[in-house]
């Protein structure tokens, strides 16, 4: 025969001990209303020394709230797929869902979709969103909702949405010095065609490089939803149409590693005849052959620094509309370097 559970022991239990409203026990523990300090430290003491622990399906009944928060990445599967999926959208989950926790909340993970899912359908609090776009769907039908959200990235075009600033621009230079430093006098840059902070910042700095050296500008976007086929095929007519370039910056790893692959084909040595560096320090930096040079975002920081913004605006408390992400820190890899 099995034995019974223990009951739980509940509001009224602590109210019945102390003879109080179980109204005041709930206050007291949520800290939601004024109590009596001495009060307070009573009903805390009493529901430790009874075991008591919340209900969270009660505790969201009674505040109405989901408890939860999303994790929406606009970035196209092509990107986040593969071995990348371990990657910057994993990198960021995996810090978010600690300080979520820490919290009281827990973290939601939206994947990658070709078609935007049913946001309203969603019991969320607040939203992540990573790197959204100029005129983003998600981010479309996360603002019309109402909710809390804020973007891992600035979003082009909503200067005004509360963000963490991945400093993209800073990231470029970093990457085009690099390569100079090492000897390329003719960069290439491949974008992807979205709108993001990320590419519209490179494409900047970039052109700003460009002109100060003399250099002419040869720059391609590309859909990151062809990844690494599509990075494969540009790069390979790239390279036989301008046999010069001795340098590409992919910005897109996927893009990289298709730069690397048409190299090869064409017998062109890296880094002897041709370098090449990406944005991302992540999987497919490593996996690809040759590794990658490439930058380490601080993700972690990244994404425990836009929790720490949201929580305060899902309790509708005053929050910062923007912050910068740490230095972002080179990572130079056989792919610049022998």
């Amino acid at each position: 025969m099995t034995a019974n559970r223990e009951r739980r022991v509940t509001i009224l239990d602590i109210a019945r001990e102390l003879n109080v409203a179980p109204s005041t026990v709930s206050n007291a523990l949520s800290g939601r209303r004024y109590v009596d300090a001495d009060l307070a430290a009573r009903v805390k003491a009493t529901a430790e020394r009874l075991g008591y622990r919340a209900n969270p399906v009660a505790r969201r009944l009674r505040s109405g709230r989901a408890s939860a928060v999303g994790l929406f990445s606009a970035m196209p599967f092509a990107v986040t797929g593969g071995s990348s999926r371990l990657g910057f959208m994993m990198e960021i989950a995996a810090t978010a869902a600690e300080e979520t926790m820490r919290a009281g909340l827990s973290l939601m993970l939206i994947p990658p979709m070709e078609a935007s899912p049913a946001v309203d359908d969603l019991l969320i609090d607040g939203a992540l969103l990573i790197e959204p776009a100029r005129d983003d769907p998600f981010a479309k039908l996360i603002d019309a909702r109402g909710l809390p959200v804020v973007r891992i990235g600035r979003q082009p075009g909503r200067e005004d949405a509360p963000a963490v600033d991945l400093r993209s621009g800073e990231t470029a230079a970093l990457l085009l010095h690099h390569l100079e430093e090492t000897g390329a006098r003719r960069i290439a840059l491949i974008t992807g065609l979205a709108r993001r902070a990320s590419h519209e910042e490179t494409e900047a700095e970039y052109a700003r490089f460009a002109q100060a050296r003399a250099m002419p500008p040869l720059h391609l976007r590309l859909d990151e939803t062809g990844g690494e086929a599509l990075g494969h095929a540009e790069a390979l007519r790239l390279l036989q149409a301008t046999p010069e370039v001795d340098a590409i910056l992919a910005m897109v790893d996927v893009f990289a590693a298709g730069a690397c692959r048409a190299a090869r084909e064409l017998g062109r040595s890296i880094p002897g005849d041709l370098r090449v560096a990406t944005r991302y320090d992540g999987p497919r930096s490593l996996a690809s052959n040759p590794p990658l040079t490439a930058v380490n975002l601080s993700l972690p920081e990244v994404a425990r620094e836009a929790v720490k913004m949201l929580i305060p605006m899902i309790e509708n408390q005053p929050a910062p509309t923007l912050l910068r992400a740490p230095d972002a820190r080179l990572t130079v890899r056989a792919s610049t370097i022998a």
